[in-house]
C-alpha cells in the first residue's frame, strides 16, 4: 500500500505541474497510511521532476524520520501543522498560482462560482503572516508559522496566504488535487465575472451537497485517470 501511495504522490506532483498549478515551486503531501503522525513529501525538488526515490517521510514537526542528507522543502511546516490540527485531512497542497494571487492582496473575497471548484469550500480565509510575525520573507519556515496558518484555515478546506499563494486540503489525495486544479480556474472565472457585473457565487448549501461525493468515487477516479495520462503517467491512479 505504501508503494502505491508513493506512486500516486509522484503522479500528483506531475499532474499539478502539467496543469500549471505549480511550477518550480509548490508541493503536495499525503498523510502516512500506517502512522497518522507522519506524512509523505518529496525532498526539495521541482514537482515536475519528482521521482519515487525523492519521497521522504516526515514527522508532524517537520523532522525527517530518516535523515539521508537531502534538503527538505523549507515550507514543509505548512503540511505538518495542518495534519496536526486536522485529523480528517489526508492530503495538503501548496501553490503560488498567479490567478489566485490578486485575491491574496485585496479585500475581494475568493468565493466559489463554478461547480467543479466546490472542493475549495464555501469560504476561503486569508492568512497574513505579518499580523503575528511582522516583517518576514513570507515563507512558512517553522511550526509556529504553520500552526498560525492552520488556525486561520480552521475547519475550512482552503486558505489564502497574503502575497504568497494558497494551500488547499482533501480527504484524499485525489480530492486535494482536484481542489488545487479548480481553485485557480475559479479565480480566473471570478475575476472575469467581476468585470462584467454582479457575481452570483455558489450557495453554502450547494457546496455542502457537492462535498458529499465520495472522494474515492468513480467520478473522482475518472478525473485522476485523465489528468494522469495527460501528465505522462500512463498507469494513472
Amino acid at each position: 500500500m505504501l508503494t502505491d501511495l508513493i506512486r500516486d504522490l509522484v503522479t500528483a506532483n506531475r499532474i499539478l505541474a502539467h496543469q500549471g498549478v505549480v511550477d518550480a515551486y509548490g508541493h503536495v503531501s499525503v498523510r502516512h497510511p500506517d502512522n497518522p503522525e507522519w506524512y509523505l513529501l518529496s525532498r526539495s525538488r521541482s514537482p515536475e521532476l519528482v521521482e519515487p526515490a525523492d519521497i521522504k517521510v516526515y514527522r508532524l514537526d517537520g523532522t525527517p524520520v530518516e535523515d539521508d542528507g537531502h534538503q527538505p522543502y523549507l515550507e514543509r511546516f505548512i503540511h505538518g501543522a495542518i495534519y496536526e490540527a486536522r485529523p480528517d485531512i489526508r492530503a495538503v497542497i501548496h501553490s503560488h498560482a498567479g490567478s489566485v494571487l490578486p485575491f491574496t492582496v485585496c479585500d475581494a473575497p475568493l468565493v466559489p462560482v463554478i461547480h467543479t471548484a466546490s472542493d475549495m469550500g464555501h469560504r476561503v480565509p486569508l492568512w497574513d503572516i505579518h499580523a503575528k510575525f511582522g516583517d518576514t520573507n513570507l515563507l512558512v519556515t517553522c511550526m509556529e508559522h504553520g500552526r498560525d496558518m492552520a488556525c486561520c484555515l480552521g475547519q475550512n478546506k482552503s486558505v489564502l496566504m497574503r502575497g504568497h499563494g494558497f494551500t488547499t486540503t482533501g480527504r484524499s489525495l485525489v480530492e486535494a488535487v482536484k481542489a488545487a486544479i479548480y481553485l485557480p480556474e475559479n479565480a480566473r472565472v471570478l475575476m472575469q465575472a467581476m468585470q462584467m457585473g454582479k457575481v452570483i457565487p455558489l450557495t453554502q448549501g450547494e457546496v455542502e451537497i457537492r462535498s458529499r461525493v465520495d472522494p474515492d468515487s468513480p467520478q473522482m477516479q475518472r478525473a485522476w485517470e485523465y489528468w494522469s495520462r495527460r501528465a505522462g503517467m500512463a498507469t494513472g491512479g
